[in-house]
């Protein structure tokens, strides 16, 4: 066990009402986000861009860099980037709350131009295996050592294990990023359960997303060895209700924690869940204990990232 909180957060949009994925965050912005986020017994964390025109999304990875540069405390606490999208599934439910219209098809020009917007930061990808042609960008970005990892996806049984034997090691929020309803066997949940022995398997552990019952049963399905907590916080996270943002997007947070794009509840758009809640809700509700605690909030996402 480690002495006292040490968290480490695979998934961060944002924190004590800085949008990572704003324009407009400043240097000043992300120091109070970070200096909240350590204050809150996070060690480290990958800070998220999410998919927007890839302009957009190449100014706003450079900004987490150069916040980086410019400050010790940002330094500490953003260990990393993760790149979320833009080559996810455009199908509604499995979009999510990613601005449909700035979705494409992987492409590995422009996966190049986004890792050289990040400087070398980038240690996760989410993408959508169905989307990857050939499976191009997934093998450039293992080869480059960069997770990737499947996320807001459909992608058959077969894509799946043809992306697992290409380097796909990961899924981002098992549970989430698909449709309210789908097949009752044949999902994508499912699908990727069955290749649990060889992904990191990524839960919000906030009680929003996943009804804390199914999460256990995820969790004992996957295995506490090969799973990891993260948050998808967003900007409001640390924070009450209200209205936030992500990206261009406005999001309402109400009083149970519940976050959506302003006028379109048909989907969750991040959490408003710190590390700190979700290794409450970890121990009150799964009722596991501190080791397992441990592993999923700490341990396991830094062994991951091979940083253990």
């Amino acid at each position: 066990m480690i002495n006292g909180p040490q968290y480490f957060d695979l998934q961060v949009n944002g924190y004590d009402g800085v949008d990572f994925n704003s324009d407009d965050a400043s240097g000043r912005d992300y120091h109070r986000a970070c200096t909240r986020l350590a204050n809150d017994g996070v060690e480290g964390i990958l800070a998220t861009v999410i998919t927007d025109d890839i302009d957009a999304m190449v100014s706003r990875l450079r900004r987490i860099v150069r916040a980086r540069d410019e400050d010790e405390i940002v330094r500490k606490v953003i260990q990393g980037i993760h790149i979320e999208g833009p080559f996810i599934n455009e199908r509604t439910g499995y979009v999510g709350a990613h601005p449909a219209n700035s979705v494409r098809p992987a492409d590995t020009e422009v996966m190049l131009q986004l890792l050289e917007a990040a400087e070398g930061l980038t240690r996760i990808v989410t993408l959508a295996p169905e989307r990857d042609g050939g499976l191009k960008v997934t093998q450039r970005l293992s080869q480059e050592g960069v997770i990737v990892s499947a996320g807001h996806c459909e992608a058959p049984l077969d894509v799946l294990r043809a992306a697992v034997d290409s380097g796909l090691s990961m899924f981002t929020h098992v549970g989430n990023g698909c449709p309210k309803e789908i097949d009752r066997h044949d999902n994508v949940i499912q699908r990727v359960l069955s290749f649990a022995d060889h992904l990191w398997c990524c839960f919000i552990a906030d009680g929003v997303h996943i009804p804390f019952y199914a999460l256990g049963n995820y969790l004992q399905v996957a295995g506490v060895d090969r799973s990891i907590v993260v948050t998808d916080a967003i900007s409001a996270a640390g924070l009450g209700p209200g209205q936030y943002t992500i990206g261009g997007q406005q999001v309402d947070v109400d009083e149970y924690g519940v976050t959506s794009i302003a006028g379109d509840k048909s989907h969750l758009a991040g959490s408003v869940a710190t590390m700190t809640t979700s290794a409450d809700n970890l121990r009150n509700h799964l009722h596991l204990d501190e080791d397992s605690i441990c592993m999923l909030t700490s341990l396991n996402p830094q062994k991951a990232l091979s940083l253990t």
